[in-house]
């Protein structure tokens, strides 16, 4: 793999022109009216993926928009690496927030700025690019496929239906992905947890219209003020979750793995000082990185009711809203949690409300053992590029098609991600670094001929 630096420095303008062809491509999957360009995303995808030195490829319909599925066969007992991603991106708004245009890909103090240049069209191209690399170089020694969705985020809606439809056609040893990210910029990271998700939306409804307060307060229940205190009876003062059952599933972290996972750097006072906040909150008896990693949360994302224009309007609203977010790790069940939850905000309702709760979607947590043969190549490839150790984190955020692929493919994803939170995902002026752009393409390439080797221990 020496010449591998060499091979990017030699094709760095090449690389960077090919992705931002792409990245001009605004594939908002949220958003009728860029259907077609949902279309023209997953066609170059296609021609990228061909041009890499891919057999063959192609953009197969599922009951959303397509998926790109592409291969390169090298030998058929060779072990199958199927790399996931996605070329959809996030909607831009605030758009006058932006310092450019998100969909015309700038480099400014060594970033590229646009939507996707990081989720996950830039870390896509870590991916297509390593493969290419080693497809030139006749150095490619596994097989290798492809399965880049256009629907990751809006939950995945029509990938499961198609994985199932197609699992032959993908089935492989292990799913490689990058779209996660790095605790810094020079700490090699592999996220080797995810936690699940169950989105619920609760209605309180209290009398048939609104009233004046003035004429009925005091003497009928005001749903906002029964909502909030309903809410925040879920947990208590040691940060607990209160809904019976909710724990009994939860798997707890050895002292061992808490150990390993606290040599990821961080410092509170930080931390603190870059959210402006006086103190961290949270479950008694575990530190920050664990209420956000390895502990289940449950947290209000929006509440409403009664009247928020300008100026007063004194009424007593007939109706309070709010929808609540449950953070999931192992073992918990997203079906589970969301009955439990459900029973549960029902059974505290006092008799003067009437309670509607919905579940919305969720996903199961993840987590990849640290003796499958893609972590160990993972972690190999990074002492490669790196010079030391990958320190796994557990991420409190959520991929919820990764345990789908493990219960539909009986596959485990390796998480080699290398973005940071810095590079502002999901919000304006978006980016990501050229240099870990080509420093994510060096050590994925690391990672081939380590996992073939150990598929053969």
């Amino acid at each position: 793999m020496s010449n591998i630096k060499s091979y990017i420095d030699e094709n760095k303008e090449r690389i960077l022109d090919e992705l931002f062809g792409l990245i001009r491509i605004p594939s908002i999957s949220s958003q009728t009216d860029h259907k077609a360009d949902m279309l023209k995303a997953a066609d170059y995808i296609k021609e990228a993926i061909l041009k890499a030195g891919a057999d063959r490829a192609e953009v197969i319909p599922s009951d959303g928009n397509p998926v790109v599925f592409g291969e390169k066969i090298v030998d058929p007992a060779a072990p199958t690496v199927l790399i996931y991603a996605h070329y959809d991106v996030m909607p831009v708004d605030p758009i006058e927030l932006w310092t450019s245009n998100p969909f015309e890909p700038v480099i400014r103090d060594g970033k590229i700025y646009a939507r996707g240049a990081n989720d996950d069209k830039g870390q896509m191209f870590i991916q297509l690019k390593a493969f290419e690399y080693l497809v030139k170089t006749g150095q490619l020694k596994t097989n290798v496929k492809f399965m880049i969705e256009g629907e990751e985020e809006i939950g995945s809606p029509s990938l499961e239906a198609w994985a199932k439809k197609h699992k032959e056609l993908v089935a492989a040893d292990v799913i490689l992905v990058s779209d996660t990210g790095m605790i810094a910029e020079d700490v090699p990271t592999i996220t080797q947890g995810l936690r699940g998700l169950a989105y619920m939306e609760v209605e309180v409804t209290g009398p048939n219209r609104d009233l004046h307060s003035g004429l009925f307060g005091g003497a009928v229940a005001n749903p906002i003020n029964v909502l909030a205190k309903m809410i925040a009876s879920c947990i208590d003062d040691n940060g607990h979750i209160t809904i019976p059952g909710f724990y009994d599933d939860v798997l707890e972290v050895s002292a061992e793995d808490r150990a390993m996972l606290a040599k990821a750097p961080f410092d509170l006072e930080t931390y603190k000082k870059a959210l402006d906040i006086e103190e961290v909150e949270g479950e008694a008896g575990f530190s920050t990185n664990e209420r956000t990693g390895i502990r289940p949360s449950l947290d209000v994302n929006g509440i409403w009711g009664g009247y928020t224009g300008e100026g007063s309007k004194t009424v007593t609203p007939s109706k309070a809203f709010a929808k609540i977010s449950m953070r999931l790790v192992p073992d918990q069940d997203y079906h589970k949690i969301s009955d439990l939850f459900k029973a549960h905000f029902e059974a505290i309702a006092p008799k003067s409300v009437k309670v509607k709760v919905t579940a919305h979607h969720g996903g199961y947590p993840y987590v990849a053992p640290s003796n499958h043969p893609g972590y160990i190549a993972a972690s190999k490839a990074y002492v490669d590029s790196y010079g030391e150790l990958p320190i796994p984190v557990r991420s409190g955020g959520s991929i919820p098609i990764i345990t789908t692929f493990e219960k539909v493919l009986g596959l485990k994803s390796i998480l080699m991600g290398f973005g940071l939170e810095s590079d502002a995902i999901h919000s304006p002026n978006e980016n990501f670094s050229v240099s870990r752009l080509f420093k994510g393409i060096e050590t994925v390439s690391y990672f081939y001929s380590h996992f073939n080797e150990e598929m053969k221990k």
